[in-house]
């Protein structure tokens, strides 16, 4: 089954061409395009998609407020943020909000694919500045809780090959299983660690040094 994407930039010629780049991708289907916060929401009510390419920065509600929204309406949807802007305010906002990737605007294709199908995804600015801020703020908050010891063994492959931004087909090739093993893998891998997404769950496997 195609995943639904919903485009959201304030920009026409942008959302034409990230339109054209997609329509060639495979299991890909673009339901819409929004130009604002505000069109956004209406738009993911309307249309039901199951990924949302975010813009910030854009008039009448701006993307951080658009994601927040969504996301509280539309838990299974996952939203993307694609844009120009790398301020660490932007950064944080937005992934407080619920976003599930940070990509900027610049990323190749395939990259911005394997995120649109489920493989965890921060630029390598971004991942920079949350680093910085988990240095800064592992010196002021107790240390991290220790992984979970209900994670089984094959639990724990999936995950470490979920960290390394592994998508559930290459994660099912790796470890030759169907890729709806892998899928019921990933829920309960995000159920033991208490996290709502991919990008989440990535993160705790760093922080707690499955991976690095």
């Amino acid at each position: 089954m195609a995943v639904r994407v919903l485009l959201v930039d304030d920009q026409e010629a942008y959302r034409a061409g990230m339109r054209a780049s997609l329509s060639v991708a495979p299991e890909i289907e673009v339901v819409g395009e929004a130009a604002s916060g505000r069109e956004a929401l209406l738009a993911a009510r309307a249309l039901r998609p199951a990924v949302v390419l975010m813009d910030l920065r854009m008039p009448d509600g701006d993307g951080v407020e658009a994601t927040r929204n969504i996301i509280r309406e539309l838990p299974g949807c996952r939203v993307i943020v694609l844009t120009t802007f790398d301020e660490d305010e932007l950064v944080f906002a937005a992934l407080r909000a619920g976003a599930g990737a940070y990509l900027l605007k610049g990323t190749d294709s395939a990259s911005l694919i394997r995120v649109i199908h489920g493989a965890p995804a921060l630029s390598s600015p971004i991942t920079g500045k949350l680093l910085a801020e988990f240095r800064r703020l592992s010196a002021i908050t107790p240390p991290p809780t220790p992984l979970p010891t209900s994670l089984s063994g094959r639990e724990l492959e999936v995950l470490k090959l979920l960290a390394n931004g592994a998508s559930n087909k290459e994660i099912a090739d790796a470890l030759d299983v169907a890729t709806g093993t892998v899928k019921n893998h990933v829920t309960r891998v995000l159920e033991k660690l208490g996290v709502s997404d991919r990008t989440q769950a990535a993160l705790r496997a760093r922080d707690l040094g499955i991976v690095r």
